[in-house]
């Protein structure tokens, strides 16, 4: 495997819910084992993105998944938190697979602080695979966490929504308040708070 071929892609999922973590994937992909109808994870259907999961995790050179709890969201702001996520998702992937990209792309347009070059790309999700295949594992992992919190919080209807502020989930923070996982710094939330 040539050195030039070792390129990590970045993405994050779960910025704009107003409750669980941020969520983070750092992918490199195998060139002899191709992984055919990687996507934008938000052009592709819950039954789509859990196949490719799978198939990203059983092909790929190196993978690894992290995130940022609501809390660490609420005190460093979500922009950071996200960049945290990545940063963890690169580092996770080197420690697991002792592998050493020589370059990192990250969909968006800033790099979390990594000691690896690292470039930033805007829609980076429907360009580059590897960030296809890591907004896919990003936004898989995020899932798992709301269904997670279905079964804690299940008058929250997390499985519906996925912590988005809709109007089922704005109403269902009206009439039971606001949780732990919820991230306190936004909005919708902090508003409920100040009227409590």
């Amino acid at each position: 495997m040539a050195e030039n071929n070792l390129i990590c892609g970045v993405d994050e999922a779960g910025r704009g819910p107003l409750a669980g973590g941020v969520y983070a994937a750092a992918v490199i992909l195998d060139i002899n084992q191709p992984i055919i109808g990687l996507a934008d994870s938000k052009k592709l259907s819950e039954k789509r993105r859990d196949f490719l999961s799978a198939e990203i995790k059983a092909k790929a050179l190196a993978w690894a998944i992290a995130s940022c709890t609501a809390q660490e969201i609420d005190e460093i702001n979500i922009l950071q938190a996200s960049l945290l996520a990545m940063k963890r998702a690169i580092e996770a992937m080197q420690v697991q697979f002792n592998i050493m990209p020589n370059l990192v792309q990250v969909d968006g347009n800033k790099c979390p602080k990594i000691d690896l070059p690292c470039e930033a790309i805007v829609q980076g999700d429907s360009k580059v695979q590897a960030i296809s295949a890591a907004s896919i594992l990003a936004k898989v992992a995020r899932d798992a966490e709301c269904y997670a919190l279905d079964a804690v919080y299940p008058q929250y209807d997390f499985a519906k929504h996925k912590g988005y502020p809709t109007a089922l989930h704005l109403q269902m923070l009206t009439q039971y308040g606001v949780t732990p996982i919820h991230r306190k710094s936004y909005a919708p939330v902090r508003r409920l708070l100040s009227q409590q």
